[in-house]
């Protein structure tokens, strides 16, 4: 059987690995850990295809530590209890600490996190997670004291370029073809920074050409990948495809093809929680103050499923997946808050207002803080006309109500209120 490609291109050390320069990079704190020899628990946090399990093995390699992996979604606590027992009858008198690689640790249920806790804690094993969701809300408190954690980022273009060219020069079935890039745009975002993906496209636009010489145009990825849609997306690839589909139907006020993504993922497996987490976002992304009963209601969504699991927790997604495409929908909050930020970034800190700060002592009465503050409660409907921003930017509008009944209300009463200031 023929090795796929990404697989023959995987890297075996530091200096043919591309991407995540920031803690992988000549000075980067990790890099500077391996090199050091002593390495300690570690989370690797990232989206698929960024070189997590790649770089857990480049790390055994250079230190020479014995190497097991287990993935969480076929795993349970008795395969960790195996791993340790071979583990334990192995080690001898300063024989080096084994790596045990646990990819996708999130699916752990925590009786499982919890089996790890005292091989990790006494150093029978140095613990590598790979995780694509956030280790602070699905690994263990306990576990996740005991674990550094590095964030690894989607390659960005240039990374992408760099495999491109590295895997077509060196690698051994690819450089006795004659392929010639014209166009990368299409290659490169069909990729989404994911470099098992890339491979994947490649793999599957050489392997469409029947003669040794290969032109790659933008035209020719995306017919190859119109074609061939399956292959593409094997090895559960679509993940990120269906949520995708799965918020934009309901961003979009599409029950039906809510219901229909929600399917799609139940019966891949998908895990509940992940759904459930995307709902939360969403309720507040997309329909925020236009509905707040809907963030109420999605969390509420993933405190239930977190609760009583699957199958029944399916109900409960099918329900809020309806309840949030057939809701008003505003994106208010999200741009208030992105605008406000870049204020931020582009202002820094600008200087608070001296009615606006605190004054717990009389020294910083005397210099005049909080002087000239109108406490709003005083006042009729508990409202008073008072500058509130920086000077710099007095007047400056973050939040601009979204087009439904319940912010244009709001619009008025702002309105009302700060008589045309916003």
């Amino acid at each position: 059987m023929a090795i796929p490609l990404a697989e023959r291109m995987r890297p075996k050390t530091l200096d043919n690995y591309i991407g995540q320069e920031h803690i992988v990079g000549k000075s980067a704190i990790l890099r500077k850990m391996i090199d050091s020899g002593n390495i300690s628990s570690i989370i690797f946090w990232g989206p698929p295809g960024v070189g997590k399990t790649t770089l857990a093995r480049i790390i055994s390699n250079k230190l020479e530590r014995p190497f097991y992996q287990l993935s969480a979604v076929n795993s349970g606590v008795k395969d960790i209890r195996e791993i340790i027992e071979k583990v334990r009858k192995a080690k001898f008198f300063n024989t080096p600490t084994p790596i045990l690689f646990i990819d996708e640790i999130h699916r752990f249920s925590k009786s499982q996190q919890d089996s790890l806790l005292g091989v990790v804690e006494d150093g029978t094993v140095v613990l590598i997670g790979a995780t694509t969701e956030n280790p602070s809300f699905e690994v263990i408190s306990p576990l996740l004291s005991r674990a550094q954690v590095y964030v690894l980022k989607s390659l960005d273009i240039s990374d992408l370029d760099v495999l491109l060219k590295f895997t077509i020069k060196n690698d051994i079935e690819l450089k006795t073809k004659k392929i010639i890039v014209k166009e990368t745009e299409a290659i490169f975002r069909y990729s989404g920074g994911d470099a098992r993906k890339l491979l994947n496209i490649l793999e599957l636009v050489v392997n469409s050409f029947d003669n040794k010489k290969i032109t790659i145009n933008n035209k020719i990825v995306v017919e190859i990948l119109q074609e061939n849609i399956a292959t593409y997306d094997k090895n559960g690839e679509m993940h990120y495809d269906i949520i995708s589909a799965f918020i934009k139907s309901i961003r979009g006020s599409d029950p039906n093809a809510a219901v229909y993504w929600l399917a799609r993922m139940i019966e891949g497996g998908e895990d509940a929680k992940f759904i459930a987490r995307r709902l939360v976002i969403l309720a507040a992304e997309d329909i925020g103050i236009a509905n707040p009963n809907a963030l109420l209601l999605a969390n509420n969504c993933f405190q239930a499923i977190t609760t009583i699991g699957m199958p029944e927790g399916r109900i409960i997604l099918s329900e809020i997946a309806i309840y949030l495409a057939t809701s008003p929908k505003s994106n208010s909050a999200y741009m208030a808050i992105n605008e406000a930020q870049q204020e931020v970034r582009q202002s820094g800190d600008l200087s608070i207002p001296l009615h606006l700060r605190n004054a717990p002592t009389k020294l910083m009465k005397d210099l005049g803080y909080a002087k000239n503050y109108k406490y709003a409660h005083n006042n009729e409907n508990n409202f008073v006309d008072l500058e509130f921003l920086p000077d710099k930017i007095k007047g400056k509008t973050f939040y601009n109500p979204g087009n439904n009944p319940k912010e244009q209300a709001i619009k008025k009463d702002i309105e009302k209120k700060w008589s045309g200031k916003y």
